[in-house]
């Protein structure tokens, strides 16, 4: 993974205003690769849109996932599992109120025969089955609807496609934001993510109708992250698979692609963290820039902002304002080549920046339960392919299966589709204290399905303006307190660590939501 400059983690850890810093300009650094350069050729890429019909209000649209061979300038050709044959998938834009009708056509091959493993289901396997996750969005985890439980099978051999419908609701008061899709099927999702299997969503709102917002030119940036290997991505067959590997960070399915602006213009980029693996910590040189969200929730002002520490499933809005003219980059700490080229060029604008928006208020009562929870990994605790185990423990952990197992045995907080970890009373408001309590794998983000968590404190020290998070990175050693109120939706759902391998390998709980 992306080695971490120590900036990066000391300014990124609150997250109340972590993003890009303002720098100074650059010529075309002369060590780029001659794909990246030529990249500047070419237009920004954006994925495809899809959206609602207006009557009734509702999204319908086909996606399907199978192997297709993407030719990535500056990479090469890759044989790699997409939606439908794009890398990202295309752009859902809906509004609250919408409904989205997805046919999910599963086109990939049969899975091989699974190997025994006595870690049974907490190993990765079934590469070619997926579900749909809708990462951020706060609608039903039931049903057809956001429910990871759901299994996309692929068809026999021999046999034609097989396909799956979702309806979600997306209710009156979803916020407007950025948000993503992804499989989440339990074993396959790390493997899936590295292939590129990823797709944004746009809920539009009323962060959009503010004046400076809505002249500001709309930009999805979309951060893929591929382990690429004799013109394929691996499946993940052994805790080493990746080792070796580099990690390959495309924008919007391309490498290093050039985007321009002018001196003076204002431009809106909700960058979207869709990789697997790595947390990226994020530079922009030499222009003005405010953040404006974090994770789909508007801030209730813009911030002007330094560094951003961006986890795996983590979105941030920026304003960006052209600077001077001149060629720069966006980059990523431990990332030898830069995400994406700014150039600012062309006849010089003058567009305002807002100075106040609609966003949540970052405040909940106080909590009349508290809970404590412990990410964990062991390491070389285990003999066969996956040596490591990848623990949430505290508060709802799940029993070991051999009633014998000492509270420091591995077998201990690994996850179980049939145990509920929390249950969880709507509007009733909960605090928890999540600990970062492992060692060489230090980076855990937290992740947590269908309501946002307000993070309150780091390290036990109050932030000075809570953040609204759906994920978020643990500090090394240390700890979150965050508040949760949940709302709407009953049902079960899910608390995991984002970092996906750990994931398929059992860093993930159940949480029930009552009334």
């Amino acid at each position: 993974m992306a080695s971490v400059p120590r900036r990066g983690v000391l300014k990124g850890l609150p997250l109340a205003a972590g993003a890009v810093i303002a720098g100074r300009a650059t010529g075309a650094h002369a060590g780029a690769p001659a794909a990246a350069r030529a990249a500047d050729a070419a237009p920004f890429p954006q994925p495809a849109i899809r959206t609602v019909r207006p009557r009734p209000r509702r999204l319908e649209t086909r996606l399907t996932v199978g192997f297709t061979e993407q030719r990535l300038p500056g990479v090469g050709t890759v044989l790699t599992r997409t939606y439908d044959g794009s890398l990202p998938g295309p752009t859902l834009r809906v509004r609250p109120g919408d409904s989205l009708h997805l046919t999910h056509v599963n086109a990939l091959p049969p899975n091989p025969a699974a190997a025994h493993h006595d870690l049974g289901m907490n190993v990765p396997h079934g590469f070619n089955t997926f579900n749909l996750h809708l990462h951020g969005m706060h609608v039903a985890p039931t049903g057809d609807a956001d429910n990871v439980f759901r299994s996309f099978e692929p068809a026999a051999s021999g046999k034609a496609a097989t396909s799956w419908s979702s309806v979600v609701d997306i209710p009156l008061n979803h916020p407007a934001g950025t948000f993503w899709y992804h499989p989440h099927h339990h074993g396959s999702t790390a493997t899936q993510l590295l292939n590129g299997l990823a797709g944004v969503i746009i809920v539009e709102g009323d962060i959009d109708a503010v004046p400076e917002v809505a002249a500001a030119k709309d930009l999805v940036v979309c951060i893929n992250e591929l382990k690429v290997s004799g013109g394929k991505v691996p499946d993940l067959t052994s805790d080493t698979t990746y080792d070796g590997i580099p990690s390959t960070f495309l924008v919007n399915g391309a490498a290093n692609p050039t985007l321009t602006i002018a001196p003076g213009e204002v431009q809106r980029w909700r960058i979207v963290n869709a990789g697997a693996l790595t947390t990226l910590y994020l530079t922009l040189e030499g222009q003005q820039t405010q953040q404006i969200a974090a994770d789909g929730i508007t801030f209730t002002k813009p911030v002007p902002v330094t560094d951003l520490q961006l986890p795996v499933g983590g979105r941030a809005d920026l304003l960006v304002r052209g600077g001077d003219p001149g060629t720069y980059r966006l980059t990523a700490g431990g990332v030898s080549q830069p995400l994406m080229t700014l150039k600012v060029t062309g006849t010089p604008r003058s567009m305002a920046l807002p100075t106040r928006l609609p966003g949540r208020p970052t405040t909940l009562p106080e909590p009349t339960r508290r809970r404590s929870l412990i990410f964990r990994s062991y390491e070389n605790v285990f003999s066969g392919d996956f040596r490591n185990a990848y623990r949430i423990l505290g508060d709802g952990e799940t029993p070991p299966g051999d009633p014998r197992a000492a509270r420091t045995d591995p077998q201990w907080g690994r996850f179980r589709p049939d145990y509920v970890n929390h249950r969880v009373r709507l509007g009733q408001v909960e605090e928890w204290t999540v600990t970062n309590d492992s060692h060489r794998h230090a980076h855990h983000p937290l992740h947590l399905h269908t309501n946002h968590f307000l993070v309150t404190r780091v390290n036990g020290r109050p932030l000075a303006t809570p953040v609204w998070h759906d994920t978020v990175g643990l500090p090394p050693h240390g700890s979150l307190t965050i508040r949760l109120r949940a709302e709407d939706f009953t049902g079960r759902s899910m608390v995991h660590c984002h970092q996906s391998q750990h994931e398929d390998e059992g860093m993930m709980q159940i949480i029930e939501y009552v009334r």
